[in-house]
Formats: structure tokens, sequence, C-alpha cells
């Protein structure tokens, strides 16, 4: 078994590593090491030792088993927005993917291969001009690999399914260094494993999802006060029951913002939003959301435009402090409704926050598969997202998503989306991957990476 979590290493050492290195190897003491090191969550300060910026699959191998050799913790970043900052390892060694963010879109096969360290603004520009698209998450610096890996849920979702959905194959380089194919006919218990086992059995280098025809979609942000909240999500939660595939969104409270269609008694204050999503032209997405704009809101933008700029439209500020959870709920009763609105409350306003009730349905829950990913039959998901600038305000901005996630227990499956959450415990895990899914896992895992290499993630225990 390897030499776990040495922080010691020589620059002698780390010269050899940077002999044939295609990429970049930084240490602390290099003037980019700061800004390499940064990562969306500002509260994460860890500091490896060193950063290996890889450009060839070539390179991963031999970072990984230059940590190995040396007992280094290893850390896989990609987009580097886990909320928990599993991107980094403090005192080890990161595989940064980053410059492995290469695109390649095959429009006749409707397929795009895409590297380990691709963001969606790389993936969703590259299809664009093709009129093609796949579920993406809700920003545009999310990592396109940890996203897919972790299952992937966003706007589209409803109606082309979890991005997990539309992986078709995944280059993988396990922990003694082997590259493999994990797809439906290669490796597949390692391929069943990469839709929603996370980053547990290797560092997927590049991926391969299906496409979808999406040459744009409309976006509809309505804006009420908040004392209008219990009405506008009642109304909401009624009208996506009966809303079709095509519809995505949300609704949520939020701070309103400096834009020209807020009203200026809304800007800086507690709001409440409806952002309603539609896979297609303007003409048709105003149809699908005419309830909602049947309750006579005060402020409205509906425009349609290219999905990756829906994708940018709602990019949160890097350098914020940040934390998140998530509840996924059966049903939404109107008890259910009070206790969401009230807890919009405990908000930090003015800020970055969102207080957000995602829909799911759709696609989302018509699978054909036995994928590890047990809380896509719920139809709600209650996600508290929380930002903020001052470290006076982290006990308060995590004690709120808290008190949130047990005001809706009572209505809870269980299950629960990992991306959505941070480090809360080994029981969260095996619920949100289901406890007969989490001992295949744990097999796979015995296979690919029995002394646990990969750990800085969700992580499953090797059976």
């Amino acid at each position: 078994m390897a030499r776990l979590h040495s922080t010691s290493v020589s620059r002698s050492e780390v010269d050899r590593l940077r002999e044939g290195f295609a990429g970049e190897v930084m240490e602390t003491a290099d003037p980019s090491y700061e800004e390499s090191r940064a990562v969306f969550n500002a509260m994460v300060e860890d500091r490896p030792t060193v950063i290996a910026q890889c450009r060839t699959v070539e390179d991963v191998a031999r970072a990984v088993g230059f940590a190995r050799e040396r007992g280094l913790e290893v850390s896989i970043r990609g987009g580097g927005h886990s909320v928990a900052g599993m991107a980094l390892t403090n005192g080890g060694l990161v595989v940064d993917l980053r410059r492995m963010n290469a695109v390649r879109v095959d429009p006749d096969a409707m397929t795009a291969d895409v590297g380990g360290g691709a963001t969606m603004s790389h993936l969703d520009r590259a299809t664009e001009p093709f009129g093609l698209a796949t579920t993406g998450g809700r920003v545009s610096t999310t990592g396109v690999g940890g996203f897919v890996l972790g299952g992937g849920t966003g706007w589209l979702d409803r109606k082309f399914g979890l991005a997990c959905d539309n992986l078709l194959g995944a280059d993988v380089v396990t922990a003694d260094g082997a590259q493999v194919r994990a797809s439906a006919e290669e490796n597949p218990e390692l391929f069943w494993a990469l839709h929603g086992g996370g980053g547990n059995f290797g560092v997927v280098t590049s991926l391969t999802l299906r496409l979808h025809p999406l040459p744009s979609v409309t976006a509809a942000l309505l804006l009420w006060g908040s004392d209008a909240g219990p009405e506008v999500v009642r109304a909401y939660r009624d009208f996506m029951e009966q809303a079709p595939d095509e519809v995505g969104g949300g609704v949520l409270y939020l701070t309103g913002p400096p834009e020209d269609f807020v009203p200026e008694h809304l800007v800086g204050e507690l709001a409440c939003g409806v952002l309603v999503t539609y896979a297609g032209e303007e003409r048709e997405g105003r149809e699908a959301v005419r309830p909602m704009l049947e309750l006579g809101h005060e402020g409205e933008m509906i425009a349609q435009m290219p999905y990756a700029e829906l994708q940018c439209m709602l990019d949160d500020p890097p350098g914020l402090r940040n934390y998140w959870s998530a509840e996924y709920l059966g049903t939404v009763p109107d008890e259910a409704v009070d206790l969401f609105c009230a807890g919009a409350a405990r908000m930090i306003v003015p800020s970055a926050s969102q207080h957000v009730l995602f829909p799911q349905g759709g696609q989302v829950s018509r699978p054909d598969t036995d994928y590890p990913v047990p809380w896509r039959r719920a139809p709600w998901c209650v996600h508290p997202f929380g930002l903020w600038e001052d470290p006076a305000d982290d006990e308060r901005g995590r004690q709120w998503a808290r008190d949130l996630r047990s005001d809706m227990l009572p209505w809870s499956i269980g299950a629960v989306y990992l991306n959505f959450i941070g480090n809360e415990g080994s029981e969260r895990i095996v619920a949100g991957l289901g406890a007969d899914n989490y001992r295949r896992l744990a097999e796979v895992k015995r296979r690919y990476d029995p002394d646990n290499i990969f750990h800085r993630n969700h992580n499953i225990k090797p059976g």
C-alpha cells in the first residue's frame, strides 16, 4: 500500500517531475502559485505542495505516479467548484486538468469529446455553432468532468435527462497509472460507476457526451417583493406539475440585482423570483410561461438566446465565501411552502445567496438505466446556495442552510445530489448513492483504486 499524506518533497524531486512534463509544475514559491491555487469557494485555504498543470494524459499518469511514490495526498481539479474544496489538498499534489480543456464536436454523430479540464463554457461555445447542446450545469464556470461524474442536473435535464444519462464513454487514468476506456462495451462496470460515483475511480481525462438539437432557448425571469413569496411558490409548484418537458428553471429568493428590469424598490432587497427556461423559441416560451405571467409580477426579463448565453447569464462572481446544501422532496405541500418561504428571512441580504426550489420530473424521472443517482426520482429539490463576502457571516450562512434542510426533512426522500453538498458525513454519501449502489460502487473502487488514492471527493471506500 502507498505511503500517504506526506507533505515533504525535495526541490530536486520536483525538478525530476518537470523533466519531460508537457504542462507546468508549480511549487509554493512560484509567482503564479496563489492564482493557480484559488478555487471557487474563498473559504478554502488549502495549500498544496505541488500543482501539476497537466497538458497530456501522460502528464496525468506521471503526476499520479509521482504522488504515490512519495506518499503525497492527491486531489483532482477540473472547474474547482466543489464547495468543500475537494479540488485542493493541503500539502499534497493537485492533478490540475484545466489545460486539458479542448472540445471536439462531431455534428453528424451528434457527440462531443470533452477534455477533463473543460468548463461548461468551453463545451457550450463549441456546440453552439452546430445548434447542438447537452445538459449542463446552471453556470458557465462549472467543470464538465465533476459535473457529469456526479450525475449532473441543469436547466435542460427535464428535456434531455441528467448529464450522466448523456455520457457515452470516458478515458480514465487509474491509481496505478493505467489508461483505460470506459463505455457500455469496454469496462462496463467502471462505466456504470462513473454515472454518479464521481472522481473515486481515477482521473477522467476525456468524456464523450451525446448532443441534442437546440438552436436556442428562452429565459423568463420574473420578480416580486418577498411578501408575495408564498403565493408565487404555490403557483409555481402547481404550474410545474403540468409543464411540458421543455420547461425548466426554479423559484427562488434572492437579493434584487441592479438591473434595468428590476424595480428600484427591489434593488438590494429580498425578492422572490421565478426563472423559467424553455428549450425553444420565445413565442412558444411565452405561451408556456403564461400562467406565471398572469400573477402580476413587478419585474420582467424575457429573451430568446443561444444556450451558451443562458449558461453565463447567472454566473456567480468569484472570490466569495460559499456554503451549500440540499434536500430532495417527494412532495411540497402548503406547509412545506410556508417553511421554505419563512427560511428566506434568514438569508444574508444583500448577498449573492440564493434560496432555491428546483423542479425535476420530465426525462430525469424516466430513466431506462440503473445508474447510482437515486435522487432523480424526487420531483423537487430545495437548495440553499449561500455566497457572501464577510468571514463574520460564515456561521450565519452555514446555519441558514442547515436550518432549511431541517425544515424540509418531513418531506425528504433521503437521497441527495452529492454535487450540491459539501462534507456532510459518510451517511449522506451512502444516502446520495443508495445503499445497494454503494456496495456495488465499493467493489468497483476496490478493483481500480484499492488503496483509496483518490479520496478527495465524496469518498467511496474500497469494498
